[in-house]
């Protein structure tokens, strides 16, 4: 499976110009970025969250961390880390770990951490351990067009760009 359904049909929606880039089995997203020879910083990861209210993706680099206390300000939700059983059920068409950043697409609101936006270009996981969606910045803002941008994240020390 190197794009889930799901992803496959936002990106031809959009018409989104990208490219598949395919790596050795990855157990993380640090593992992931030096499989596939890509900068952290360029990475994209989605982190889920959860409150009574239901889920939320948070789309930020992978050399970074979710600050909470940004994110509860912003949505004026006391969000938490989601249980990996509820992500089974919410991206049925992915493998654990290997999650898309188009939220909206699964049904939750979805947030860019806008340091993701200053990068020329993004890969992010296309639904299983072993293959990345490359894209420049512009096709990649315009795939993200109904997640809310803002900065909610910061660097995760000693990792490297």
């Amino acid at each position: 499976m190197p794009i889930s359904a799901t992803l496959h049909e936002c990106l031809r929606i959009k018409d989104a110009p990208y490219d598949v880039v395919h790596h050795a089995y990855s157990h993380s997203s640090a593992e992931t970025a030096a499989a596939a020879h890509v900068p952290g910083d360029r990475l994209a990861k989605t982190v889920v969250l959860e409150d009574e209210h239901g889920y939320v993706a948070a789309v930020l680099p992978s050399t970074h961390a979710v600050r909470l206390s940004e994110l509860w300000a912003k949505t004026g939700r006391h969000l938490t880390l989601a249980k990996e059983a509820d992500m089974r059920e919410l991206f049925k068409d992915c493998d654990i770990g290997a999650l898309p950043p188009v939220g909206t697409a699964y049904g939750m609101p979805t947030y860019l951490d806008e340091s993701l936006a200053m990068q020329p270009d993004v890969y992010f996981e296309a639904g299983d351990h072993e293959a990345l969606v490359h894209m420049d910045s512009k096709a990649f803002l315009a795939l993200m067009d109904s997640a809310e941008r803002a900065h909610f994240s910061h660097r995760m020390q000693g990792l490297a760009i």
